[in-house]
């Protein structure tokens, strides 16, 4: 069980980006034997969460051969599948092999630019729609962490409510719903559990508004729920301040959110956050492409294979609930509790 905090690299500052396509380049890549390619969702590399993550992964792999380089990008809000591939062909034109994808904003971008760089390996993050011999789909079950925090909620809810934010209302995201559900009625099964989305697919502005996070939060304490869990990108930090404002418990996810800079004014009020090990991820599949060796497929990341977790940063997280929650995570690693992925039949 993964428990130790994630801490935050001391992140380079990413140079220039082209207004154009958000290509940020560390290195003429002709000079380079071998080079990695991250193309980043939105934010790029420096955003704390899986974009951060995905560096974090192949940052071993840069210092212990200084002669890799890498070449990164980023999407922005306004991008068209098609600038995101054109994106993606400036990376592999660079000698960029194996990159990695982060984000199934990716997902059309690539199925066009993969076929056209059969040569390359392609990586991309949370998105299993892909399929191609080039291709490895680098997915979590976020149900699971979820679950685990959803444990943590309950054992320390004093009013038997808690609640839920999801940034857009996509599958992916109902996964995070649905393991949070259930883990609380673990529980208890009498515990009331509150949902809702800021925005709904196509609508991708859910994952970073901050202040409408902070009105759905304030909102949800206000009619009773103390302790909330957001997945919802950037829109997270509304939470985080309602519920240091009102003195109630927030819930992290993908990274340690209590370690954030741009959250310290929140972390005592930041009960845990469900780790999604992005790093591991990219890590294992990248050292496998460098090597030669074959790729595609999917790659599911869970409990089992220690890809989900929580923290236990600040210390609001007893032993006695911390014993609970590695219990449930042992079940589920073992089989013995299968966590659904639909929030319906949490």
């Amino acid at each position: 069980m993964q428990k130790k905090t994630l801490r935050k690299l001391g992140a380079a500052t990413v140079t220039a980006a082209l207004a154009l396509t958000g290509f940020v380049a560390a290195a003429p890549a002709q000079a380079a034997t071998k080079t990695i390619g991250i193309a980043y969702s939105l934010g790029g590399r420096d955003v704390p969460g899986f974009n951060q993550l995905a560096y974090i992964g192949v940052k071993p792999l840069l210092d212990k051969d200084k002669t890799i380089k890498l070449v990164e990008s980023q999407d922005n809000p306004t991008a068209t599948d098609d600038q995101r591939a054109e994106r993606l062909r400036l990376m592999a034109k660079r000698g960029a092999n194996p990159i990695v994808v982060v984000g199934f904003t990716y997902a059309a971008a690539l199925g066009k630019v993969a076929k056209e760089f059969p040569k390359i390996q392609w990586g991309i993050v949370d998105d299993s729609s892909v399929k191609a011999p080039n291709v490895q789909s680098i997915v979590f079950k976020e149900e699971e962490g979820s679950y685990l925090v959803g444990v943590a909620a309950a054992l320390t809810s004093k009013t038997k409510s808690v609640g839920f934010i999801g940034g857009v209302n996509t599958p992916l995201i109902a996964k995070f719903e649905a393991g949070f559900i259930a883990g609380a009625k673990s529980v208890d099964s009498a515990i009331t559990v509150k949902s809702t989305y800021i925005s709904n697919f196509p609508d991708f502005s859910g994952f970073n508004d901050p202040a409408k996070g902070y009105e759905a939060a304030k909102g949800m304490f206000e009619n009773g729920a103390d302790v909330v869990y957001a997945a919802a990108g950037g829109t997270g930090t509304g939470l985080h301040k309602a519920a240091s404002e009102l003195k109630k418990w927030s819930i992290g996810v993908d990274a340690d959110e209590a370690t954030y800079p741009a959250h310290a004014a929140y972390k005592s009020t930041i009960l845990t956050s469900m780790l999604k090990r992005v790093d591991l991820g990219t890590r294992a599949f990248v050292a496998d492409a460098l090597a030669g060796k074959k790729t595609a497929g999917v790659k599911t990341w869970g409990a089992k294979q220690g890809g989900v977790g929580y923290t236990t940063t600040g210390g609001y997280i007893s032993k006695a609930v911390a014993a609970k929650i590695d219990a449930a995570q042992k079940k589920i690693a073992s089989g013995a509790v299968v966590v659904p992925t639909d929030p319906t039949k949490a």
